[in-house]
């Protein structure tokens, strides 16, 4: 079988990447990354995702409101289903809970997140969540939610070893980011060498977290390929064997390849 990385999450209806789509994607092309998936942050923009899954066989989609998007309309368990009722939609999400950006009562995070949660249960496809400075709460309503019913990840990874082997209990994968190719990312590197090859997948979050030796650039899905570069270099395994496994992950999760 001939090489394949897969971008599990990235963002190219943003600007950064939307204006200059055709080459972002020859970009991929040229790094081996076979597969992305383009993921929703409001349901405003989704038709723009949705878009680009259709037209570009190797892209899929996702629907959903992030937790930092404090104005946004509430969002309902049939809204999610109805946008989510398409081949290329193949994930709810991203959702979760970030208390790193928002602080006072954030009730209205929780509530949002349960919906996602319920709305993935319904329709039977995985969940993209995300959590930044709100680990304990996030374990708590994915367990009063039942997530691990359907599963999911826990995407651009950052947290410690303890909440990633309680989202496997669940039966969540793990995804790194570029932050893992970071000098002073001690932690993160510590959990990528214990999380288990099949319980892995790879990201780049772009148009964010550049890794490096692009740090501080716009990130693009084609640079992944030092994401699995710098995962092959701290466990001592081929790049090739990080790529065989986190592209076999990502179809297994999103049942799409």
């Amino acid at each position: 079988m001939p090489l394949m990385l897969v971008d599990s999450h990235c963002h190219l209806d943003f600007p950064e990447l939307a204006g200059q789509l055709d080459a972002v994607l020859a970009l991929m092309r040229s790094n081996d990354v076979a597969y992305a998936l383009s993921v929703s942050v409001t349901l405003e923009d989704f038709p723009k995702i949705r878009t680009i899954a259709e037209v570009n066989a190797h892209i899929f989609a996702s629907v959903g409101v992030h937790p930092d998007h404090a104005d946004a309309p509430v969002v309902t368990v049939e809204q999610l289903k109805t946008l989510a009722d398409h081949p290329k939609v193949v994930a709810i999400g991203e959702t979760g809970l970030d208390y790193f950006r928002l602080t006072g009562d954030l009730e209205w995070q929780r509530e949002r997140f349960r919906t996602h949660i319920r709305a993935a249960r319904e329709i039977c496809k995985p969940l993209i969540i995300h959590t930044r400075s709100a680990a304990e709460d996030t374990l708590r309503l994915m367990r009063e939610e039942l997530a691990a019913d359907i599963g999911g990840v826990m995407h651009c990874f950052t947290e410690s070893w303890e909440v990633a082997e309680a989202a496997m209990e669940m039966g969540f994968y793990i995804s790194f980011s570029g932050i893992v190719t970071f000098k002073n990312a001690l932690q993160l590197k510590d959990v990528a060498q214990r999380v288990p090859l099949d319980r892995m997948l790879i990201e780049t979050d772009s148009p964010f977290l550049a890794p490096v030796p692009h740090r501080g650039k716009t990130n693009q899905p084609g640079f992944v390929r030092h994401v699995a570069e710098e995962i092959g270099r701290l466990r001592g395994i081929s790049f090739d064997e990080v790529c065989a496994a986190t592209s076999a992950n990502f179809g297994r999760l999103f049942k799409c390849i």
